[in-house]
């Protein structure tokens, strides 16, 4: 659970198991709180065959599972959705118009991010056939995006390309990041334990880190003249995106 494809892999894994009543994470410490009906033997079986060492901890009775405010947490994703989206459209454009590999890699990046908040949006009361194939189809894109990026990058290393805009590279980044980090502010005063808030903090604070390494490169690429660190950081991200669609194409062909 140390990742966001690992959190959204276990919730979709249970998902049409009526017994359960709901799940909490608690990504920092791995540990998962499955509140349910009935036996735990399906519900660990299943665990089990994600092959994440899943242990058993505990089994006691409780009196109930305490309701968030799902229509805040709703707001909140439709809120960090709109600022990806924003800036896919925001970086995407300027990483063009400048020749910044990087830039483009992270706005693929924040559109990845979006794919995974929107689908954890459209899936709520949805069967789990159709969830299957909106995970399927988002895997295969964001996997598209990453096949592609990488030959762009593959391109401009054989070819002879312009070294892209450290200020447009640094600046663009810099305004990202508050976008970002206004958006794990939100996410963490809302200090909800439930599955989707957890995830898109995690998704968050990922992109954070790539903001500040798209800066870095924009750094280097001032201080070499050369465009390679804006290429490694794109290859880095890229790497990031296609990694994620292939534990998204797993976990749907595996709820099959």
């Amino acid at each position: 659970m140390d990742c966001p494809s690992e959190e959204q892999m276990i919730r979709i894994k249970l998902d049409d198991l009526k017994e359960i009543q709901g799940l909490e994470f608690d990504i920092q410490h791995r540990k998962l709180t499955v509140y349910h009906t009935g036996d735990h033997i399906d519900i660990l079986n299943r665990l089990d065959s994600l092959r994440f060492d899943t242990k058993l901890i505990d089994s006691i009775v409780s009196d109930g599972l305490t309701q968030e405010d799902h229509n805040l947490q709703r707001r909140l994703l439709w809120s960090v959705l709109s600022i990806n989206l924003f800036f896919f459209v925001l970086e995407l454009l300027t990483g063009f118009l400048s020749n910044s590999m990087g830039l483009v890699a992270d706005s693929l990046d924040m559109m990845a991010d979006s794919i995974v908040y929107g689908l954890a949006l459209y899936a709520v009361g949805s069967t789990q056939n159709r969830k299957n194939k909106v995970a399927s189809l988002s895997g295969y894109f964001q996997l598209l995006l990453a096949i592609l990026g990488f030959i762009e990058v593959i391109r401009r290393f054989i070819s002879s390309e312009s070294i892209p805009s450290f200020q447009t590279m640094i600046i663009i980044s810099l305004v990202a990041l508050v976008g970002n980090v206004t958006c794990l502010y939100l996410l963490q005063k809302s200090k909800s334990k439930d599955t989707h808030m957890q995830a898109s903090m995690i998704f968050t604070s990922n992109d954070v880190i790539v903001n500040i390494g798209v800066i870095m490169a924009g750094i280097l690429v001032y201080l070499t003249s050369s465009n390679y660190p804006d290429l490694i950081i794109g290859i880095i991200v890229f790497g990031v995106v296609g990694r994620g669609a292939f534990r998204i194409l797993n976990l749907s062909k595996a709820n099959q």
